[in-house]
């Protein structure tokens, strides 16, 4: 069956098309199509609180993009959540609801947990051994996603107030570093062995560009070298030096910050890119919703 994954994020909207089955107990995921828009609704939200008129036609033309798109591969089960940038919008709820007039699609403005789950519960997609420790970081625009795995068992999860764009807009505060820390520090077991999953485009970007030859392991010297890299270039020398496109070119620094960051916090030196995330959650929960196992 042709599920789909509409993920209205901070930074960009994004459309995930795949073919999932059951053979032999093992879920079969096949990514058939992907689709990106730089709709960028953290920029007007972080300064204003709000969705603009403009913007939000925008939007609407992206969602109707999306419906044809499904429509043109067959999707029969589709999902479209938003994350943090449509959780602080005061018109929101109002800008959804036009859309879903205009376009037939439903737009589930979910939580912040909620958002933390759907990641978790992609990693089943990649089969692990239940007894494996690791963590999920995931890096957006608005907020990071953390979950940690221990014993066996999902042990805690946590939505923080630190992403690309909020950054960007000086709308974070010293206290979020301090909080992710100590949150750390608090729900995970730092003298036992984890290994470290980091998601979100801008880590799988990274990871390009440092690594191309198809590993997926980065150590933090590699990311540190890469920002410090970054950062001493202007926007217009980044895309031209390391062929970024500008809504990629601003976002990488601050998200490398953030990954680094949480590595510190975490007392690990290197972490693995499974180049899975939000929108295989929705997809994975769909397929368990809509199938008899």
């Amino acid at each position: 069956m042709t599920f789909a994954a509409i993920d209205i994020g901070t930074n960009a909207a994004r459309l995930l098309i795949a073919n999932l089955s059951q053979i032999s107990g093992r879920i079969q995921f096949q990514k058939i199509a992907y689709y990106r828009v730089p709709l960028r609704l953290g920029d007007e939200v972080f300064d204003k609180g709000k969705i603009s008129a403009k913007k939000a036609l925008q939007f609407q033309h992206c969602i109707h993009a999306f419906k044809l798109l499904c429509q043109t591969h067959n999707v029969q089960f589709l999902r479209t959540v938003a994350t943090s940038a449509m959780r602080e919008a005061v018109n929101a709820k109002k800008i959804s609801k036009q859309i879903q007039q205009q376009t037939g699609v439903e737009i589930d403005i979910i939580s912040g947990d909620e958002e933390a789950q759907l990641i978790f519960n992609s990693f089943e997609l990649l089969n692990l051994q239940r007894l494996q420790q690791f963590v999920v970081v995931d890096v957006g625009g608005g907020s990071t996603e953390i979950s940690v795995f221990e014993h066996g068992q999902k042990v805690a999860a946590r939505s923080f107030d630190l992403g690309t764009l909020r950054i960007l807009k000086g709308k974070t505060h010293q206290d979020s570093w301090t909080e992710l820390s100590e949150w750390i520090a608090s729900h995970v077991q730092l003298d036992e062995e984890h290994t470290i999953y980091a998601t979100g485009g801008n880590i799988n970007r990274a990871l390009k560009m440092i690594a191309p030859q198809k590993k997926d392991t980065l150590n933090i010297n590699q990311l540190q070298e890469l920002n410090t890299a970054l950062s001493n270039l202007s926007l217009e020398e980044r895309c031209a030096k390391f062929q970024l496109k500008l809504d990629r070119a601003d976002v990488l620094v601050p998200a490398l910050t953030i990954y680094i960051a949480a590595l510190t916090a975490l007392k690990q030196t290197s972490l693995v890119v499974p180049r899975i995330g939000l929108s295989d959650g929705v997809i994975y929960q769909l397929f368990l919703q809509n199938t008899q196992l």
